[in-house]
């Protein structure tokens, strides 16, 4: 029979109960030790830590400058808009809470497809990502019912562009648009931080060129929030400064009397003030609605345009390239009279054609018979072709070429819009580097009237009668109100005072002679009108091939163009126009013209009252030229 040894029981008992205390001793010890470590060795890490949980710095978006016309008329504003936004740190799962989003409001392929391309942007963290703009009343009471349950979710307010006369002033103010990533990436860590919590640049247009001046200086200001995210005080802030507002010279009647005057037809207007550049009407047509693509153009609006065969989208009067036809005529002439290949009182004989002696090719004029015995001013009042075949062949095409340049033809005018086209102004030097050919006398017949590879922007055909108007002043145009100083014309060509005069009693006579070519457009006007009418082939036709508009399709015709500035006396406006596939440039571009030059002349209530030129403003310190270029954007 064994019996508890009761003694040794309680032995093993006491040694257990040692080593359980010197274990609870040794945790406590190790909990002391950390505590240690971490209270007072690590202290100033985890507090700085700890006030980077709590503290954050936020970006203000500074308000973006408003636009002008020069008469102080709202071009472009802010307004209020709420749009939905999203704080990825707060969402556990990003796609369930798009899920469950779609089933409050309507969310398109093309607004998740943003929003996740914003979410992989370099970006501050807890910074909200916008997912859907210009939500409606019904939207954001969805939202806020369910509020409770859609952590993460917000909705913000923010000032967006506004463009309140649509697509009247689209192609020369543009747009802003969302920034991507692309346009992240092409800015220096200086503008990437302005740019913090700015949702918008510009795009085209104004607005791109502007962007600088009109964008502003971001602000910040250093917050302390809850574990949900949610401001408790503001410690510190540092309020943004607003964009620059912008006066521009446009004028908005001006630009609506061009705009009705081209009606439905495609086409371009450019209205320069020839005392200082200013550029009083800029319209392409058609135009689109800017507003579309400020928080994002649908996939279906966006396919609208661009599948449009009209192309809306396409700037014609700052990146369209025509043949200027007979508008650069009173230049070409000029031209002559200062190398002295012709004069006032030569006179030739049109027979309705011309041929270079020695040689098979005819070259027709407009009117199959002729103009009989011809001199400069009838040439020009009549836009006689054979006088300018037979004064281009013996000018020859450098000396034609040189003195062309001097007008702003073949080159980009330095207008303060971006993206302009240069045009083509053809020499024996440009088709060989372009086409790798000669050049023949055929190619200097042609470019005497304004055809063949001589290609124009109605806003150089704008810029050159303007020089025209300044008897050879050469002058920048600008769209804003602040201009460079003008630089003359080669002193050879201006000592000859006579012929500038001489030639713009020519272009008078085009309007207000009874045998000019635009006479009807001189009827009733209240200030006399220097201009020159022009028509530009679409396809070429064979020598013996007569031109038929009623037999062609309406998009082969022949393109027509005006160029007119007024008063002939002390110029005040001087005005480009084309009208795509219109036919001849005196019946259907004339009148865009005169409509044009009688908003701007005219006071309110038909009486000639000439403005006054605007006054230059300094260029501000802060405008450094546009933002580099972004990549193309899918809408």
């Amino acid at each position: 029979m064994t019996f508890k040894d009761h003694h040794r029981e309680g032995r093993i008992f006491t040694v257990r109960l040692l080593w359980a205390f010197g274990f609870v001793v040794l945790l406590a010890l190790v909990l002391v030790a950390r505590m240690v470590w971490l209270q007072s060795l690590q202290h100033d890490r985890y507090a700085t830590l700890s006030n980077k949980n709590r503290m954050q710095t936020q970006a203000i978006a500074p308000p973006r400058g408003l636009i002008y016309d020069r008469r102080g008329v709202l071009l472009a504003d802010n307004q209020p808009d709420f749009s939905l936004a999203i704080v990825p740190e707060m969402v556990a799962d990003l796609d369930a809470m798009l899920a469950e989003l779609g089933t409050y409001m309507a969310l398109e392929q093309s607004d998740i497809d943003r929003f996740r391309r914003r979410l992989n942007s370099p970006r501050r963290p807890w910074e909200p990502v916008p997912l859907r703009a210009r939500l409606t009343e019904t939207e954001m009471a969805r939202i806020a019912v369910s509020q409770h349950r859609l952590r993460g979710v917000r909705i913000d307010v923010e000032a967006i562009r506004n463009y309140s006369h649509g697509e009247l002033f689209s192609h020369v103010l543009g747009y802003v648009n969302r920034i991507s990533a692309e346009d992240i990436e092409a800015m220096t860590p200086e503008e990437r931080a302005n740019y913090s919590g700015t949702h918008y640049t510009g795009r085209i247009g104004v607005e791109r060129f502007y962007e600088r001046l009109l964008h502003g200086i971001a602000g910040f200001r250093k917050v302390e929030t809850n574990a949900h995210g949610r401001i408790l005080r503001v410690l510190e802030e540092s309020p943004p400064q607003p964009g620059q507002d912008l006066r521009l010279h446009l004028d908005l009647k001006v630009q609506k009397a061009a705009w009705d005057a081209l009606g439905d037809r495609r086409g371009a207007v450019v209205a320069i003030d020839p005392r200082d550049g200013g550029v009083l009407a800029f319209v392409s047509r058609p135009g689109f609605d800017p507003n579309l693509f400020v928080t994002g153009i649908s996939h279906v609006d966006y396919a609208g345009y661009r599948d449009d065969h009209d192309q809306p989208l396409f700037n014609r009067a700052l990146q369209g390239q025509y043949p200027p036809g007979s508008t650069v005529k009173p230049i070409i002439g000029l031209a002559g009279l200062a190398a002295g290949v012709t004069d006032w009182q030569r006179t030739i004989w049109d027979p309705g054609y011309y041929r270079i002696e020695g040689e098979t090719r005819v070259f027709r004029d407009w009117r199959r018979w002729g103009h009989g015995h011809v001199d400069m001013n009838k040439a020009i009042m009549q836009s006689c072709d054979t006088y300018f075949y037979d004064m281009g062949y013996r000018l020859g095409i450098d000396r034609m070429a040189a003195f062309l340049r001097n007008f702003g033809l073949g080159d980009r005018t330095g207008v303060d819009l971006p993206s302009e086209a240069r045009g083509i102004l053809p020499s024996r030097e440009w088709k060989r580097s372009v086409r790798n050919q000669g050049w023949f006398h055929g190619d200097t017949i042609n470019a005497s009237i304004g055809q063949g590879y001589m290609l124009t922007t109605p806003l150089q055909l704008a810029l050159s009668t303007a020089i025209l108007a300044r008897q050879g002043d050469t002058v920048v145009p600008r769209v804003a109100q602040w201009v460079p100083p003008a630089s003359p014309l080669d002193d050879t060509v201006l000592e000859q005072h006579d012929h500038w005069r001489r030639m713009t009693q020519s272009m008078v006579n085009v309007i207000h002679s009874s045998q000019g070519t635009a006479r009807a457009l001189g009827q009733n006007a209240q200030f006399h009108i220097a201009g020159k009418s022009g028509t530009a082939q679409v396809f070429s036709l064979a020598n013996d091939q007569e031109y038929n508009a009623q037999e062609i399709a309406e998009r082969l015709r022949d393109h027509a163009l005006f160029v007119a500035f007024a008063p002939a006396e002390q110029p005040a406006i001087a005005v480009g126009v084309l009208v795509e596939n219109g036919g001849g440039g005196g019946s259907a571009a004339g009148p865009v013209a005169r409509a044009v030059m009688d908003a701007w002349l005219l006071n309110d209530d038909g009486e000639l009252e000439i403005p006054p030129p605007a006054l230059p403003e300094t260029v501000p310190a802060s405008l450094g030229g546009p933002l580099p270029a972004a990549a193309p954007q899918e809408p």
